[in-house]
């Protein structure tokens, strides 16, 4: 029997002595040939286990062995087996995709003649063969996740370390890198692929869950999903509101955690619940309550003690929007044009007062270039983007006090304190006097951002950091909410948090626009334009896109199959991401 690659053993790691240890007692191994998922909670200790193993890091206490090595005695050994690819990868943008691999190469230690048939066979495995002179700073999110991979490779490891590679990339993106990742695991390297899509994680040989710095379970993720079977239902047939057949059920004893999937609600159940009760939920009287198979992401909720309740402090404490125009938003024939090359072509779309409205599309398929027209981030070649029948392009100011805005990467200014933004942005808004201090006061409380006023906004767990971003975007209490990949990177129960506060902000009247690579959380939208090529492809609900792709090889297909359907059938998806 072929032995370990990591062997862990009472392995802890503590930053400072009067901190809770980031990792406490972690006790595990890791197999050759098979692709093993690092999952938990932000701050659970994820990353710090992937450094010590890296030799990054130097354990406080307890055993570990990589490749039979101790990696504080013997870094350097252990680097040249390994491969890995941290959060932040190193890429140099202003190089290009031949330059980076060079760079890598050397770095490395690849002898010269062995370099060409290196590259060649990274770039044929990663499909980045057509793009080696293109700036690594201009490739989309998924060919930038990919580069990054074929540079953790260049030297063939014998342990491929994985933090999180598919952050921010679309599902066609992701499974074009698990093909990669699990073609590597056949040909006998270990695999460690820390990831906060729980669908990923169900997908591994084999799971860690982290949480706390605690292990909570290691094993096969057919056995933690095993322990909720029984336990998950969907109620079908819904007739009021599905966001508020959410919130009733949440806070009913006894449930732990539930979703939006499309015009259904799905619900997981305490061990040892009595059951759900449908009057309760008041679902209408077509209401039926049907169990359906349970998921990893429900065993994962249900180990840690379920998810927040379906109350959001935040909208309870808004003014309800007062009725406006039919359509809020108005995308009237977008076009954006960058020299030669068209990023977006003729979007048109309405969105109506209380909508949640999602701007879905493969990386580099031109839903960002939309987004920021909307936001009046970029000024349109053509067409006009409307908020309250404004033009962000002829009143800018008037049509940008209606909205808020939060982005994934840029909606915090790095090097400010939390309340240094806060300051900020309430300012931006037009908050002054007392109402900017109760609005300021209002979201350090319902976001807990007290113990972390004093950090700089860079500094902050990734968790806060979405936190604080949401905070500066609605103190105002804006009327429309544009919200750029606002959960990329955080765990499902931060999901959940956000997705209770914008549920409830819908239900006061807020209008808002999303985009999203969690198809999940896409259940959740009133409709959806999926945008390929620069165009829009198909506008509807979740449940109308699922059956517009729906065909014999998907009789029932799920959101994220229809998504990749539907581009599909509009031709080569490779094609369409050679823009940034």
């Amino acid at each position: 029997m072929t032995p370990p690659l990591v062997v862990a053993t009472g392995l802890s790691m503590r930053f400072a002595r009067q901190d809770p240890p980031a990792l406490d007692g972690i006790t595990a191994d890791i197999p050759a040939g098979r692709v093993t998922g690092l999952v938990g909670p932000d701050g659970a200790g994820k990353t710090t286990f992937i450094r010590l193993l890296a030799g990054l890091l130097h354990p406080t206490q307890g055993g570990l062995t990589v490749l039979g090595l101790d990696p504080v005695t013997r870094a350097d050994a252990i680097h040249a087996r390994i491969g890995y690819m941290p959060q932040k990868f190193g890429l140099y943008e202003d190089l290009s995709v031949a330059e980076n691999l060079r760079l890598y190469a050397e770095v490395r230690g690849l002898p010269p003649d062995e370099e060409a048939e290196t590259f060649r066979r990274l770039l044929d495995f990663t499909g980045l063969e057509q793009f080696t002179g293109r700036l690594a700073g201009r490739l989309s999110g998924g060919m930038k996740q990919k580069l990054g991979l074929a540079c953790a490779m260049i030297r063939k490891p014998e342990l491929l370390l994985l933090d999180e590679p598919s952050v921010g990339v679309d599902p066609i993106s992701r499974r074009e890198l698990w093909r990669m990742v699990k073609a590597l695991a056949a040909q006998g390297i270990g695999v460690l692929w820390s990831t906060s899509y729980l669908d990923e994680a169900e997908a591994c040989d084999h799971v860690l869950l982290f949480a706390r710095g605690r292990m909570l379970f290691t094993g096969e993720p057919s056995e933690l999903t095993g322990r909720v079977r029984g336990r998950v239902f969907q109620v079908r047939g819904i007739g009021g509101g599905r966001r508020a057949v959410l919130r009733r059920g949440l806070e009913l004893r006894g449930v732990i955690d539930g979703v939006i999937q499309g015009r259904n609600v799905r619900f997981v159940l305490a061990d040892g619940s009595s059951g759900l009760d449908l009057q309760a939920l008041d679902a209408g009287p077509r209401a039926t309550l049907d169990p359906v198979a349970p998921r990893f992401e429900d065993a994962f909720l249900d180990i840690l003690g379920g998810g927040p309740g379906g109350v959001s402090v935040l909208a309870r404490n808004m003014a309800p929007k007062q009725p406006g125009p039919e359509a809020v938003v108005e995308a009237r024939g977008l076009t954006k044009r960058f020299g030669g090359f068209t990023a977006a072509s003729g979007i048109t779309f309405a969105i109506r007062q209380g909508e949640i409205f999602g701007l879905l599309g493969p990386n580099g398929a031109g839903k960002s270039t939309t987004f920021k027209m909307m936001c009046g981030l970029l000024r349109p070649s053509e067409g006009q983007a409307l908020v309250d029948g404004l033009s962000l392009a002829a009143c800018p100011g008037a049509a940008r006090a209606r909205i808020g805005y939060m982005s994934q990467k840029f909606s915090l200014y790095g090097t400010l304190s939390a309340r240094q933004n806060l300051e900020f942005f309430s300012g931006i808004y037009g908050l002054t006097g007392a109402r900017r201090r109760q609005a300021m006061q209002s979201m350090v409380d319902i976001f807990a951002l007290g113990p972390h006023l004093g950090e700089s906004a860079d500094t902050l767990p990734l968790g806060f950091k979405q936190r604080l971003a949401l905070a500066c975007a609605v103190m105002h209490e804006p009327a429309v909410l544009f919200l750029d990949e606002p959960t990329s990177g955080v765990d499902p129960i931060t999901r959940r948090e956000f997705w209770t506060h914008i549920n409830g902000m819908v239900e006061r009247g807020v209008t808002i626009m999303i985009t999203t690579h969690f198809m999940d959380e896409a259940e959740y939208c009133d409709r959806i334009a999926l945008v390929y090529r620069g165009r829009t492809i198909a506008i509807g609900s979740p449940d109308e896109l699922k059956d517009e792709a729906r065909g014999p090889g998907a009789p029932d297909p799920s959101l994220e199959e229809a998504f990749i359907a539907l581009v599909e059938r509009s031709g080569p998806e490779r094609d369409a991401r050679t823009a940034a």
